[in-house]
């Protein structure tokens, strides 16, 4: 009847957003209804060539299906917000269908129980990072930035592979279970454990742009402000969650676990310093999502897997929402220069609260998220080493003092020539913000139960 013809491109945004509603409602009531019944495997048969078998596997419980819910209400989140950003966005339906491969790879990462189709699903959220951050293709920095990120990731995909090869060779199973339980029986000399360690590390270090493979993240910050919210939040979290699902193979070596926290403290460290020298608004909080996700390396290095599930989850919830509110700042200042910023305070209430909710969810404010996170991992501190201790706090110290400073600039002080007539954001994007603001201030109610 001539209806798609006369709305443009808004069928494709309503069918991506429908489909996320059905995924969200969905992964929530199967997880209602695994909460008190044993893990549930799926098993399909993929390939079979003389003495190699390989099946795809997915995993049902709790965990699994919680990692899909969270996924798909900040995909939910992103493309309503991303509705009101992209409002006179010529591509729209472009833009939409990649959010919608996005949204497929993550989710069957969190239902994988297969090594190999997990690597599989990475390679599709390697590809997915690519067309998101070079979407505006037309722009040569852009298209820069996403061919960096494309090889960054590359680098450490291909020492997966490598790992993934050699343990097709000696493991019983490509299962993250069959894994854990041959790990168990110390197979491999220290030498050889270390170095299969080391092949399987780098895919997640590439994925959650941990040192020295964390520089594409900053410059992935030139695609649409909805991309970097899902990038600095659920992409670096699944590289982490892969980490998590491999950490009995990583203790075959405490070489291996050593390195595996030196890098986690590096990149800690020297993103939380490198995030309060930008003057970019975006760039600065991209360093800061590396810096956690490096305590999350740490933690699995400890092999606190409750401690860097729980870091997931209350760093992807508040950082998600300092990115809303970054990225309307920007919409209605048209400038990411944090210099040329002020005043913002009166003109943009909802975006300031959400800015302020957003920051406080980061760092280990009582009683929010984070500071559930925190005292869970260093209660009873005589049985954490003192330098864990002391990086928690310097990292929090100095996330605070980013957060402080951004605030400073942004919204306080005397309006600017770019500032000065700025509004704030349409419905679109403010209730999604108003929404995030609400989780993150309710999810110390699921933290302690993680």
């Amino acid at each position: 009847m001539g209806w798609f013809p006369r709305n443009g491109q808004r069928p494709a945004v309503y069918v991506n957003i429908l489909m996320t509603v059905l995924s969200l409602s969905q992964s929530a009531i199967a997880m209602l209804g695994l909460q008190a019944k044993p893990i549930q495997w799926l098993v399909a048969p993929w390939l079979k060539v003389a003495d190699l078998e390989l099946t795809l596997n997915l995993e049902l419980s709790a965990v699994t299906l919680g990692a899909i819910s969270l996924v798909s209400l900040l995909v939910l989140l992103a493309q309503v917000y991303g509705l009101g950003y992209l409002e006179k966005e010529w591509s729209l339906a472009r833009f939409y269908g990649l959010l919608g491969f996005f949204e497929a790879a993550l989710s069957g990462l969190a239902l994988s129980d297969s090594i190999v189709l997990s690597y599989g699903l990475l390679e599709l959220m390697t590809l997915s990072t690519y067309l998101l951050v070079g979407f505006w293709y037309a722009q040569p920095l852009v298209v820069t930035a996403a061919r960096d990120a494309f090889l960054t990731k590359r680098v450490g995909d291909v020492f997966l592979l490598m790992g993934i090869v050699v343990l097709a060779c000696i493991a019983p199973g490509l299962t993250f279970s069959e894994l854990s339980n041959w790990a168990m029986l110390k197979p491999l000399p220290d030498w050889s454990a270390t170095l299969l360690g080391l092949a399987l590390m780098a895919g997640p270090i590439s994925q959650c742009a941990q040192f020295p493979l964390n520089l594409w993240l900053d410059e992935a910050m030139e695609g649409p402000g909805p991309a970097s919210i899902l990038r600095n939040t659920v992409v670096l979290s699944a590289g982490s969650y892969v980490l998590i699902k491999l950490q009995a193979v990583l203790t075959l070596s405490p070489i291996a676990s050593d390195i595996l926290m030196v890098i986690g403290g590096v990149t800690a460290v020297g993103a939380s310093l490198m995030a309060l020298a930008q003057i970019d608004l975006k760039r600065s909080l991209s360093h800061s999502s590396s810096a956690f996700l490096g305590l999350a390396f740490i933690a699995v290095g400890f092999q606190r897997t409750d401690v860097a599930l729980l870091l997931i989850l209350t760093h992807g919830t508040a950082k998600a929402l300092l990115f809303m509110a970054v990225g309307s700042v920007s919409l209605t200042s048209n400038t990411q220069d944090v210099t040329e910023m002020g005043g913002l305070g009166r003109r943009m209430p909802v975006t300031a609260i959400a800015f302020v909710v957003g920051s406080m969810g980061g760092v280990a404010v009582v009683p929010l998220g984070m500071f559930c996170t925190m005292q869970r991992w260093v209660a009873g501190s005589y049985s954490s080493p003192l330098w864990v201790v002391a990086l928690l706090m310097l990292v929090n110290l100095l996330t605070a003092l980013n957060a402080v400073r951004l605030f400073r600039l942004i919204f306080c002080g005397s309006p600017q020539a770019k500032t000065r007539r700025a509004p704030e954001v349409n419905w679109l994007m403010a209730v999604p913000m108003v929404a995030l603001s609400l989780v993150t201030l309710l999810l110390p109610l699921i933290a302690p139960n993680g």
